[in-house]
């Protein structure tokens, strides 16, 4: 049975094709100011592309009874019951706690979401073996990188819920797009009308990107005024040929 989470194929595949400083731009036209997670980079630039829903799992500052390495064998384990629940497809998003002390995955358990078909993983904190994560051919994202197991410093305390990733909200569901800039997490109810006023927007910022190479100036270019909307609308008329240009 496909879950009810699952986005649309077509409305994944059209925000793939969009930056996500037009997203944000996007949704900052829609009133969201605060929907880029800061600080983050992906552990293989060369694999930093991902969209889809938020899978959500939440840290807390660790308590030293209930923190421990053996603690994490146990199948009901929050984070490993992540790991073996989030549905195919589904971006992992961890609350760490902005810490960098302890990492919140390793390549092993990371290893085994991109076997399980997950989109890609988010942290706001560190992560471990930066090596190995970054050879993996699948897009993860953190603030830094530590050597020692989460449970050093932090225990995960449930999954599924609502979180605050790098002062982000992000609820289950949420859509996570993800490219080089960064990570934004866009409200569910507003993928499909993102993704479609997002492609036109690239659209419109590729002509001003020709017209500005050409030599015009910004001004009445970008943005655009009428003039320039009219000049638009003929290359686009026109398949886009520069020779309407």
């Amino acid at each position: 049975m496909t879950d009810q989470l699952d986005l649309d194929p077509e409305i994944r595949d059209a925000l793939l094709r969009v930056g996500t400083a037009v997203l944000a731009s996007q949704l900052l036209k829609r009133g969201f100011r605060n929907v880029f997670i800061a600080g983050l980079r992906p552990a293989n630039p060369h694999c930093a592309r991902m969209v889809g829903p938020a899978y959500t799992l939440r840290f807390i500052p660790m308590r030293e009874d209930l923190a421990a390495s053996g603690s994490v064998a146990n199948p009901a384990h929050p984070q490993r019951s992540a790991i073996e629940q989030m549905p195919s497809g589904h971006v992992l998003v961890i609350d760490a706690l902005g810490q960098t002390h302890s990492g919140g995955l390793g390549d092993i358990l990371v290893a085994r979401l991109m076997q399980r078909g997950a989109a890609g993983v988010v942290s706001d904190g560190a992560m471990r073996d930066s090596s190995e994560l970054g050879a993996l051919n699948l897009p993860v994202f953190c603030k830094s990188f530590a050597a020692p197991p989460s449970f050093a410093r932090m225990m995960a305390a449930d999954n599924g819920r609502p979180i605050g990733c790098g002062g982000v909200a992000v609820f289950p569901g949420d859509i996570i797009a993800a490219d080089a800039d960064g990570v934004v997490v866009i409200p569910r109810h507003l993928a499909a009308e993102v993704a479609r006023d997002g492609a036109e927007q690239e659209r419109v910022e590729r002509f001003a990107r020709k017209q500005i190479d050409r030599g015009a100036s910004i001004v009445g270019v970008y943005p655009p005024n009428e003039a320039t909307m009219a000049d638009y609308r003929r290359w686009v008329d026109a398949g886009e040929d520069d020779k309407a240009l």
